[in-house]
């Protein structure tokens, strides 16, 4: 099955949550469909795959490698929920779209595979690129002049604290692995976690 390519909004609809962190996505509070205001109550089964599936469908993932990063975390030290979040927030496809080097994570992916990023100093091609703390991100010289990063770079309004961003240079910094406090608040991992561990 191929990566969901599909009208992003109705997903959003669907889940209850905006997918790519501005609301715009989510212009009614219910599902989509005739009798979307009145639905039946979801199992715990389902409270859980429907959260397993916000946080998915929020990194644009598939299944497949999605749980494999699932198992890694639960090998690490530590909450395997949190350590979890912080694989997904490590891949650089996100910390392109957090650096505000693209406008969604869609196109900041685009931009990955079509070659326009560089990790210290090296072309790499590959959103799912796990991006160590004290890597630099940067922007390929024959691509610093696209519109697509200067339109993202002005619409910017926020930059992590786990970041560190030169405007001349275009290029950031991964200084630390991010706190649980500073990723999205509106995932509950511990049902991540119930879900794979039935």
């Amino acid at each position: 099955m191929s990566r969901y390519t599909g009208p992003r909004h109705k997903l959003a609809r669907r889940l209850g949550i905006s997918l790519d962190g501005t609301g715009k996505d989510l212009k009614r509070n219910y599902p989509p469909g005739q009798h979307g205001q009145n639905r039946r109550k979801l199992s715990e089964y389902g409270i859980q795959l429907q959260e397993k599936q916000k946080l998915r469908h929020m990194y644009g993932m598939n299944e497949k490698p999605f749980r494999k990063l699932f198992s890694q975390a639960t090998k690490m030290p530590g909450v395997a929920g949190a350590n979890f979040m912080k694989l997904l927030e490590s891949r650089l496809d996100n910390l392109v779209y957090r650096l505000g080097l693209a406008a969604s994570r869609p196109a900041a992916r685009q931009l990955v595979v079509h070659g326009h990023i560089t990790v210290n100093g090296k072309k790499v091609n590959v959103p799912s690129y796990r991006v160590q703390p004290g890597d630099v991100i940067g922007v390929r010289e024959k691509s610093q002049n696209l519109e697509i990063i200067k339109d993202a770079l002005a619409a910017r309004t926020y930059l992590p604290n786990y970041l560190s961003f030169n405007d001349s240079t275009l290029e950031g910094t991964y200084v630390r692995l991010p706190e649980r406090e500073e990723m999205n608040a509106e995932i509950n991992e511990t049902l991540i976690v119930e879900y794979y561990s039935r």
